[in-house]
């Protein structure tokens, strides 16, 4: 069986759910939390490996409530993402900064632990079965074409909006091959009834509710872990000591370098609906979905016996 890895994105503080560590909130019937969910499916598809992304001062509490147990299930690997590993050049530039760099500074953590084609999920994102298994395929036939190839695995932007607040998604331009063409990373999207809708000076502007959308779900290789690593050092040269906010970003990085010709996109397609934890509030009706998809024996009550 062809090997491929799944890297979780969990080192995000999770600011707007109310102090909590969000991605350790508990929504299954036996404590499952979303992650478990993510994992259950990657194994199913063919996936042998996890590495978790997380903050060092999360270690703890992450191997309580699942490192220890996923261990028992699959390969486990950690990689941390701490605010001051950057070059040591910089590290005086940006003596003020409290908020992490970003995914693509999350990615490249992982350079040490991952060796084989991999799949990039959030850690508070549920994406349903069919993601991981399209992903799973993708990465394990990937031809060589002489130039890198990666894929992204979009959502329709309906099934992906919540219903207490604003979300940020890429917007995808799909080419008639199926192949991305652009992608417009669009800020506090917002449900109104069928409608997604984006306010900017109190006008409503509508989206396309079918529109393809990125969840920050990319299958990579480790040869795009050096790319990253050369266009990190360029983004922090280009930033000024004050913007404390500037990250870097997997979508803008690839919608560059898509711009400049150096890499494919296949764009895959789900259309599960997707649920996840940005605000407090999301947590009722994410529960309630995991007990649907139980009780449409999605899911064993159990997950690992």
């Amino acid at each position: 069986m062809s090997k491929a890895t799944l890297v979780i994105m969990a080192a995000g503080i999770g600011s707007r759910f109310g102090g909590g560590i969000k991605q350790l909130a508990p929504v299954g019937p036996n404590g499952e939390i979303i992650m478990d969910y993510s994992i259950y499916d990657a194994i199913e598809a063919g996936f042998d490996k996890v590495v978790f992304v997380i903050r060092k001062d999360l270690e703890q509490d992450f191997k309580e409530v699942i490192g220890n147990r996923i261990e028992k299930q699959i390969e486990v690997a950690y990689a941390y993402q701490e605010i001051n590993d950057i070059p040591r050049k910089y590290q005086e530039k940006f003596t003020g900064r409290t908020k992490p760099w970003g995914t693509g500074q999350a990615i490249l953590c992982c350079k040490d632990v991952v060796d084989s084609p991999f799949l990039v999920i959030n850690a508070d994102d549920y994406y349903g079965k069919d993601a991981f298994r399209e992903a799973y395929s993708y990465l394990t036939s990937m031809e060589d074409t002489g130039k890198m190839q990666i894929c992204m695995v979009s959502f329709v932007l309906k099934n992906t909006l919540s219903e207490n607040g604003g979300v940020t998604r890429g917007i995808c331009m799909v080419d008639p091959d199926g192949m991305l063409a652009g992608i417009t990373e669009t800020h506090n999207i917002e449900k109104e009834g069928d409608k997604a809708v984006i306010r900017t000076d109190g006008e409503a502007k509508e989206l396309d509710p079918d529109s393809p959308v990125s969840m920050n779900m990319w299958g990579l290789t480790p040869e795009f872990i050096n790319i990253l690593e050369s266009g990190f050092d360029g983004f922090l040269n280009s930033i000024s000591a004050e913007d404390l906010k500037a990250e870097y970003l997997l979508p803008t990085i690839i919608g560059d370098l898509l711009k400049e010709g150096r890499l494919d996109v296949r764009v895959l397609k789900s259309h599960d609906q997707w649920f996840g934890v940005t605000y407090k509030e999301d947590k009722e009706a994410v529960m309630s979905a995991v007990r649907k998809l139980i009780a449409d024996g999605v899911y064993p009550s159990v997950l690992y016996r």
